[in-house]
Formats: C-alpha cells, structure tokens, sequence
C-alpha cells in the first residue's frame, strides 16, 4: 500500500525525465511513495505567452493532477525545481497538501504573484551561488514560514548536489 503520491515538477527548459526530479521520484518509490511527473515541455515552448512559457497553463495542469490524486485519498505532497517549484508552492494553496519540497525557487517572478505556499511543512533546497534566484531571498521566504532550508554551495542547477537533494526530500517524507 502506497504512502502517498509525490507530484514531482521539472524547471524550465528541462522535461520530466530531468536528473533532479528523476532522483526524488527514486528517492520516494524507496520509500513506499507513489510518484507522478507531469510534462510541461509543450507550456514552456510557448515564447510568445512570456519569457518562461505559459506559467498560468502550467499551474492548470498541476492543479488537475494534483486535484485528482487528492480525491484518490492518501497524502499528496508537491515538489519542483525552480519554476516546479513556483507553481508546485501556488498550487498547494489550491489542492489539499501535505507537504511541498522546494528546489531553487523563485520568490517573486515579474508580473507574476510573489510565491506563496500553504501552510504545511516546507523543506527548501537553495544555492548559495544561485545566478538567477538570490540566495538571500529564499533565505528570508523560508525564515518567515519556518522552512527547513539546506543551503548549498551550487548554482541554480544544483547539478553538484542531486544525491543530497535527494536525501532531503526522503527526510521530508519519512517525517510525514
């Protein structure tokens, strides 16, 4: 019997087989989660709706999934890189959540909506060396909720730290 589902959204210009959110969805199968990765590749194609694609569209999708998977039963728990990461934390405002797990999100997205999220348990992965997300930023986002934050000496890829991000996110669900 499954723990709950994991809804596990990839950044721009990336796909749902990107490294990072392939290593949470392992992470979590380890541990009895159920894992869905939506596609959002077709949305972010979409230059002439803005510089990062069809935000709005992409929120729609992961709120259909996730409204889905919340009726199915079971915990439901959101997690994304960067742009995941913005519509993972807007969505849980939508959806019942039991929990989000943030990697380099953005706090505040031009024209967009600042970020916001629901108050669950929050567990945010941030680089210290984030060219396009100020560290600082995420710092304060997390303080004022009582995130757990793991900083990182990385940039907004987090390429040199996919297993730790990984264990971080398994820590988040086994506290669950």
């Amino acid at each position: 019997m499954s723990r709950g589902h994991c809804i596990l959204s990839h950044g721009f210009e990336s796909g749902p087989d990107a490294t990072k959110v392939a290593a949470l969805a392992r992470a979590a199968e380890d541990l009895g989660w159920t894992t869905e990765r939506p596609d959002y590749t077709d949305l972010d194609a979409r230059a002439e709706v803005g510089r990062l694609g069809d935000v709005p569209g992409r929120l729609r999708r992961l709120l259909a999934i996730a409204g889905a998977a919340a009726e199915r039963g079971g915990p439901v728990v959101l997690a994304g890189s960067s742009l995941g990461s913005y519509v993972s934390a807007l969505a849980s405002l939508q959806v019942p959540t039991r929990a989000l797990f943030l990697m380099v999100p953005p706090t505040r997205m031009g024209p967009l909506p600042a970020l916001e999220a629901a108050p669950v348990p929050i567990s945010i992965v941030h680089a210290w060396h984030d060219e396009l997300i100020p560290a600082a930023e995420v710092v304060e986002w997390a303080r004022t909720r009582s995130a757990r934050l793991l900083m990182v000496d990385d940039s907004h890829r987090l390429a040199g730290h996919v297993e730790t991000t990984a264990r971080a996110f398994a820590q988040l669900l086994e506290s669950l």
